[in-house]
């Protein structure tokens, strides 16, 4: 995988094949990226990572100056991956093991993006469930965004908060925001294989 951006800009981190990981491609995270900056300021924002797998979205923002960021995965050679590329890189992330559900059911805090890229067969359900929780535990700040990677036969545009979506070949991104941040944003869903 690729920084694409920021101070580690060009930087190539391998992760261990054995991983149980599908990473977002380059494509689509330049993709993402792009949008984001278009929402916001990247320093200092605090971030939320679910299903941060070899911690790829992780690195891209701290490398574009966001701290602090939580990056949670069930996997224990996933956090340890990510624990290890922390540490060598100087970045403020910390990898917590636990089951993406449960952590949410006991979180604190707000965040100022959460990005959640689960496993593109979870069931319908529990990609709601994510949207669910992030807004009932009041985890995002007030101008935050949340975004959830998935796959085009998920569809999540019913969900409240729904703002827009951007579709990445066979990803795509969805993006929920309280309803006075998403004014800008409305009815900005895009088809398009980019």
């Amino acid at each position: 995988m690729r920084i694409i951006s920021g101070k580690y800009k060009g930087r190539r981190i391998m992760a261990p094949k054995k991983l149980p990981v599908r990473p977002t491609t380059d494509m689509s995270k330049e993709a993402l990226f792009n949008i984001l900056n278009n929402h916001f300021n990247f320093a200092e924002l605090k971030i939320l990572d679910l299903f941060s797998g070899t911690g790829n979205i992780s690195y891209e923002f701290a490398s574009r100056g966001c701290e602090p960021i939580i990056a949670v995965d069930a996997d224990y050679g996933c956090v340890s991956f990510i624990k290890k590329t922390a540490t060598e890189f100087e970045f403020d992330i910390t990898p917590i093991k636990s089951d993406v559900f449960q952590y949410l059911e006991r979180a604190k805090g707000e965040f100022d993006i959460i990005f959640s890229d689960p496993p593109y067969n979870l069931e319908q359900a529990d990609f709601e469930k994510i949207n669910t929780l992030v807004f009932q535990k009041e985890l995002l700040a007030t101008d935050g965004m949340l975004v959830i990677e998935h796959s085009k036969h998920t569809k999540l545009d019913h969900l409240s908060h729904f703002s827009f979506q951007k579709n990445y070949g066979g990803s795509v991104f969805s993006f929920f925001e309280y309803e006075d941040a998403a004014d800008d944003s409305l009815n900005e869903t895009d088809d398009s294989e980019e």
